[in-house]
């Protein structure tokens, strides 16, 4: 076995209390191997039920009032370590923990053992976590190892469609999850209209999903918090790692610039299947790129420096018809800083930029679309006591919105250049959080959150009769575009909506026995920027708007209750939750409404409320030759947009309706076999209910033309989705006397040729005395995979 050493510098002090000493100590700890912080390393000390976890800088704190005491240091796949530690001794001392890695012959680092043993005194709940190596193992389509479709096997997680990378957690929507990349802001969250995520496995260390109980410190979005860490690169020795697949490829090199002291990442990706289209006579291409980077650097044992970087782009083109583009630019740089033993900073200003480009040039114009933001974080983690410790901060975040902008591309075109007006907004917040324990069995995190929005000016507003940019009317029973009655400017920083909210967090962890708990969380939500989407899945194509004078932000209520058991000596664990979730001002459209291009689009826009429930169960098997997790989901998401008047129908009569995202039935089984060093099989098949869609029941005829005939809203379900896929890594055996390894990846995405249904269209059959048929449309059958993958 190949052992690491994992550093911990422990530094002692002696304080006097009116009672009694309190021994306070701290230190940092990192790995020796690569230099880089471990966090969420576990501190436990005898003769106390409290244990300490290090936090993203190898950083930990704790006391104690007796003067000689037992501490055992835990990580993730590393063998504890214990010493009884005595005051008198030295004040700094540095502890060796022996780590087990990875096997020689393999390319991850990470191994997987009790990473999944349940924390049962922890006051956190709804919360999924994965390893870049739980990920890397998963059979995915295409044979690229991704984020977002791995989420998509946990329970409460479903897909917006096959081969998207939108997903829905909870009932929510897509745009009502906020995706962080080191704190930072990601709008786009998909290469190829969905095929493959934006984030490389490669620079990846791990992720985690909030469901529910989310802390204070997050805000913005109504749903979950997707929480996705950059790894630092090596600070001792210069390594690369890469793979070759059939669609694509990727290269990470690492390594430092000043050893122990100043580090760099860069990860990048490329496809090059459009490569093989200009051996025939296809004139069309799609193809992406990104490129991932961060740099750290230890400045001293009191300051670190952090800078993450993403750059990505997706091209299509069909034949000389039109061109699209579209991607993110992420930036973030982040200083950590050390005040005291219980008291740490952490400072990030960030810079978000999604665009999205697209020429048609067989009409004559191109398009321009996109959302900017700039955002300042600050943060401090107190460590008030051993028992009680508190997160508290601010965050500042200016948006940029570009709706549209339209230019023609030729001389000759009909096209009038226009622009839809730029749309600006400042969000701000103030937030604390607490973790304390209560006593020996109850443990509470608890937190508030305020946030303020200002919608400001350089537009100019229409103005609305009755303050109504819908109207209904009575005689069609449809709802259509109010006409202005007039415009008001407002001028640039001049604020033309305000909204505040206070966003209270509570969770609670009862503990029964030292394996089960009993768990509780409520969190109010508050989203200030809506997706303007007419898809069930995000597309590049959605526009952001803020909320403003006729669109008010999106609140949601959520309550969950869970029992949570680890099992075997901690090798099975067991998660079974309920929620419930309350959302108002969640948009809905009007029958015919055009959201693209639109430069009044709030005439088409009406606001509904939501409800979501449902039961989660989670069980996990932690070690042994066979790994995995079953997941089962029963679940309802629905949505109700009621009249504004009693002369009013409202969307579908006022009657709830499904929302898109509503699955009844959600199953994922995932198994992974280590076979030998050589050979590791894994699997994971996949069950869903089938979407909710509106489908017309019958048609008429209108001056020769066949008009279809729709009822409700959402009122059909399409065919059950699910597919098996499986994956095979080979490892060759090492050659000692060199540093290169290697692995073959091979891989089949739905074993069975299953062809899920992506859309169902309708059309007359001509001939057939006005019959109609339908026709499907599926995205995947059986694809096969191979990727060769090396590390040197």
């Amino acid at each position: 076995m190949k052992k690491t050493l994992l550093i911990v510098t422990l530094s002692l002090w002696g304080i006097q209390s009116r009672a009694q000493d309190r021994h306070l100590f701290a230190g940092y700890i990192y790995d020796e191997q690569t230099g880089a912080a471990i966090a969420g390393a576990s501190i436990k000390k005898s003769n106390s039920v409290v244990s300490q976890k290090s936090d993203e800088n190898g950083y930990f704190f704790s006391s104690t009032s007796f003067a000689t005491f037992t501490i055992t240091i835990e990580k993730t796949g590393y063998e504890p370590y214990t010493e009884e530690i005595n005051h008198t001794e030295a004040a700094t001392r540095t502890f060796y923990l022996t780590s087990i890695n990875a096997e020689p012959n393999e390319l991850d680092e990470i191994v997987i053992t009790t990473s999944n043993k349940i924390n049962i005194r922890k006051p956190e709940m709804s919360v999924n976590k994965l390893t870049a190596a739980e990920i890397k193992k998963a059979p995915v389509v295409l044979g690229e190892t991704d984020i977002l479709k791995t989420i998509l096997l946990l329970p409460g997680v479903v897909n917006s469609g096959e081969g998207t990378s939108g997903f829905n957690v909870r009932g929510g929507g897509s745009d009502q999850n906020l995706l962080l990349l080191d704190q930072t802001s990601v709008y786009g969250s998909s290469h190829l209209y969905g095929f493959f995520s934006v984030f490389n496995n490669d620079a990846v260390s791990n992720i985690k999903l909030y469901k529910g109980g989310i802390p204070a410190r997050y805000g913005g979005r109504g749903s979950s918090v997707l929480e996705i860490n950059q790894k630092e690169g090596d600070y001792k020795d210069f390594k690369a790692t890469g793979g070759i697949g059939l669609l694509s490829s990727r290269l990470m090199v690492e390594g430092p610039v000043i050893k122990d002291k100043l580090s760099y990442l860069f990860a990048g990706r490329a496809s090059y299947a459009h490569l093989f289209l200009k051996l025939t006579d296809i004139k069309s291409s799609a193809y992406f790129y990104d490129l991932n980077t961060k740099w750290s650097y230890l400045m001293n044992d009191k300051n670190q420096l952090y800078f993450t970087g993403y750059f990505g782009r997706d091209i299509f083109k069909f034949n000389d018809s039109f061109d699209n583009k579209f991607g993110n630019t992420v930036a973030n740089l982040t200083w950590n800083s050390k005040y005291s033993s219980k008291i740490n900073s952490e400072a990030s200003v960030r810079y978000s930029d999604y665009y999205y480009g697209l020429t048609l040039n067989f009409v004559g114009f191109s398009w321009d679309s996109g959302i900017k933001n700039y955002d300042f974080n600050y943060k401090i983690n107190h460590e008030i006591s051993d028992r009680l410790s508190l997160k508290y901060g601010i965050s500042s975040l200016y948006y940029n919105f570009n709706p549209g902008t339209m230019e023609p591309n030729k001389p000759d075109s009909q096209i009038n250049s226009f622009q839809i007006p730029h749309k600006y907004a400042w969000e701000n917040a103030i937030f604390i959080e607490a973790e304390q324990e209560i006593n020996s069995f109850l443990s509470v995190n608890y937190g508030l959150r305020y946030s303020m929005f200002n919608r400001l000016g350089g537009e100019n507003i229409n103005l609305y009769e009755n303050n109504n940019p819908v109207v209904y009317n009575q005689q069609t029973d449809t709802y259509e575009k109010a006409v202005p009655i007039g415009t008001k400017y407002y001028g640039k920083n001049k604020s033309i909506s305000q909204f505040d909210n206070f966003e209270p967090r509570l969770a609670v962890s009862v503990k029964l026995t030292d394996d089960r708990s009993i768990k509780m969380s409520y969190n109010r939500m508050a989203q200030y920027v809506h997706l303007i989407s007419n898809t069930t899945s995000a597309t590049p194509l959605d526009i952001w708007e803020p909320s403003g004078p006729y669109v008010k932000p999106q609140i949601v209520d959520q309550y969950a209750v869970g029992y949570f058991q680890n099992l075997n000596d901690n090798k099975y664990s067991l998660e079974i939750e309920s929620y419930f979730k309350l959302g108002k001002n969640r948009l809905d459209y009007i029958d015919g409404a055009d959201l693209i291009g639109n430069r009044a689009i709030e005439q088409v826009l009406l606001n509904g409320k939501t409800e979501a429930y449902g039961l989660e169960f989670l069980f996990r098997k932690n070690e042994g030759k066979l790994t995995g997790w079953v997941a089962y989901t029963i679940a309802k998401s629905m949505q109700q947009t009621s009249g504004r008047t009693p002369q009013e129908s409202g969307i579908n009569n006022g009657e709830w309706y499904r929302t898109p995202h509503d699955r009844l039935h959600d199953l994922s089984i995932v198994a992974t076999y280590d076979f030998s060093k050589k050979w590791n099989f894994s699997a994971s098949f996949t069950l869903q209910s089938g979407r909710p869609v509106t489908y017309p029941d019958g048609k008429y005829e209108f001056l020769g033309v066949q008009v279809p005939n729709y009822n409700k809203r959402n009122n059909y379900s399409m065919s059950a989705f699910h597919h098996l896929d499986i994956s095979a890594t080979y490892t060759p055996t090492k050659n000692e006397n060199r540093k290169w390894q290697s692995e073959w990846v091979f891989g089949i995405y739905n074993v069975y040729n299953r062809k899920n249904a992506a859309s169902i269209s309708f059309r007359s059959v001509e001939d057939s005395n006005n019959m109609t048929e339908t026709t499907k449309l599926s995205i995947f059958g059986i694809v096969p995979s191979v990727t060769y993958n090396f590390k040197f």
